[in-house]
């Protein structure tokens, strides 16, 4: 056969989140992320919410059984070359999937520890914050938590850049490859992130911090969860972690900016996940 009729291979990544019925965030933003990255997306539901720019009004969990059969189903047939996880809601769900995890021996799964929406509801129950720590983390290859998030799961307040790299070795701890912090709850100019490996990387480098600056917007509804999928589609496509967050950071940073000029809803709006694309 010649190299003109050879089939190719998609690089494949896998989301298992919530539903977002407002298509913000979510699986729908994972989805639009890794299309946009170009990848080929795949999802497994661990629960759907009713919710729009401004609130969430419901959400109802699937059960758990249902969740490990969604990813044996897609697993076994299509193959993922990495995973990013989202909302998973209780503790049952996050188990059944990190028994997935484990059975299938996924490598490069990139976990956002999601627990709270924009609009300020609890998007986790509370007995699954301590599943999440000890039982998804060590599964994963990178941590993505906000400030917010990392306060609440190392019971401390960060006020600054040198806190910020305190908490993300902290969270460290907890036995993921790395994590990346985002600080974009920090009132400033710059929209900072640092990414800290638990080994030294072939540069000899266990710190990387990332900077863009701060885009005036209200539109900014699924911003961690876009950053995470950006994040998986880079590994998935066998970039090293520091490449895969540089190039997941230069992608939302012009999502941020393009969907800013769009007006869409009466809370904060959504992304422009296909910016590079039509605008």
């Amino acid at each position: 056969m010649s190299s003109s009729t050879e089939k190719r291979s998609y690089h494949r990544v896998l989301t298992i989140a919530t539903s977002d019925s407002g298509g913000g965030a979510g699986i729908q933003a994972d989805l639009k992320t890794f299309s946009a990255m170009g990848c080929y997306g795949m999802s497994a539901l661990a629960a759907l919410t009713a919710q729009n720019t401004h609130e969430v009004r419901g959400i109802h969990a699937l059960p758990p059984e249902y969740v490990a059969l969604q990813i044996d189903t897609v697993v076994e047939d299509l193959g993922v070359n990495a995973v990013k996880i989202g909302m998973l809601f209780n503790q049952r769900i996050m188990e059944a999937v990190a028994d997935r995890l484990s059975f299938h021996d996924i490598e490069r799964v990139v976990l956002d520890p999601v627990m709270v929406s924009q609009s300020g509801a609890k998007l986790i129950e509370d007995d699954a914050v301590e599943v999440l720590k000890h039982t998804l983390f060590p599964l994963s290859a990178m941590i993505t938590p906000n400030l917010p998030e990392a306060e609440t799961l190392l019971g401390i307040e960060i006020e600054n850049r040198s806190k910020m790299e305190q908490a993300a070795r902290s969270l460290l701890r907890f036995g993921s490859g790395s994590v990346l912090l985002k600080g974009g709850h920090f009132d400033d100019e710059q929209s900072l992130d640092c990414l800290v490996l638990q080994e030294p990387d072939e540069q000899g480098r266990d710190i990387y911090w990332y900077e863009a600056e701060r885009v005036a917007t209200d539109n900014t509804h699924g911003t961690g969860c876009t950053l995470s999928s950006a994040i998986a589609s880079g590994l998935a496509k066998g970039k090293t972690w520091p490449e895969a967050v540089d190039n997941a950071k230069t992608y939302i940073t012009g999502a941020i900016a393009a969907g800013s000029r769009y007006d869409i809803g009466k809370g904060g709006g959504p992304l422009h996940h296909f910016y590079q694309f039509w605008d």
